[in-house]
């Protein structure tokens, strides 16, 4: 069966975003599902495009109208998928690929449980991960430390996804998550004129 939404979680510094990118390179009919936020617009953003910009009132309104599969605050910041957004995208037919936490990953599984496919990027070791984090000259230790205890709690999940890659050599990691999306979609009328 033709499965519509591929959803990708990953402790931070696994390579998920990586993994996305190129599966949106690779795949022209998949579309980058937009999330809502209650952040400030940035100069250059457009709405509906890179995100769905609420007011914490509008948020909050759609939280209580069970128009959010799953949401979280981040720094004073409100960001969710819109249960609206994503069913208009499945009544025309359209492949979302999202990107999100594996509590995310989870509801929108929960949400449309004959639509979702879930993959998880997992990385070799902890170590490696731990490396690749400080690599990256971005976080302060203290922060590296919080990721890599929420990545514990991460990779504890992965037996609830359909498919597990590990991302020990990222060429492999981007054909098994290519193989994926074929297999996924395969059967689907769309294919056919897309590939």
């Amino acid at each position: 069966m033709t499965r519509h939404l591929l959803v990708l979680s990953a402790p931070s510094g696994a390579g998920k975003t990586t993994v996305a990118r190129h599966l949106l390179e690779s795949f022209p009919f998949l579309r980058f599902s937009v999330s809502a936020t209650t952040r400030t617009q940035r100069p250059g953003e457009q709405n509906g495009r890179d995100y769905f910009f609420l007011s914490r009132d509008e948020f909050k309104a759609r939280i209580a109208s069970d128009d959010l599969i799953e949401y979280e605050e981040i720094f004073g910041n409100y960001y969710g998928t819109l249960r609206s957004v994503v069913q208009e995208a499945l009544n025309r037919g359209e492949f979302l690929i999202f990107d999100v936490d594996v509590k995310g990953a989870l509801s929108l599984q929960k949400a449309f449980p004959d639509e979702t496919v879930l993959l998880f990027i997992a990385p070799p070791s902890m170590e490696i991960l731990a490396e690749r984090l400080r690599n990256r000259k971005t976080e302060t230790t203290d922060q590296i430390e919080t990721r890599l205890a929420r990545a514990e709690m991460e990779m504890g999940t992965r037996n609830h996804f359909d498919h597990v890659i590990v991302n020990d050599n990222l060429a492999s990691a981007l054909d098994k998550a290519v193989a994926i999306v074929e297999n996924t979609i395969e059967g689907s009328p769309r294919q056919e004129r897309l590939f």
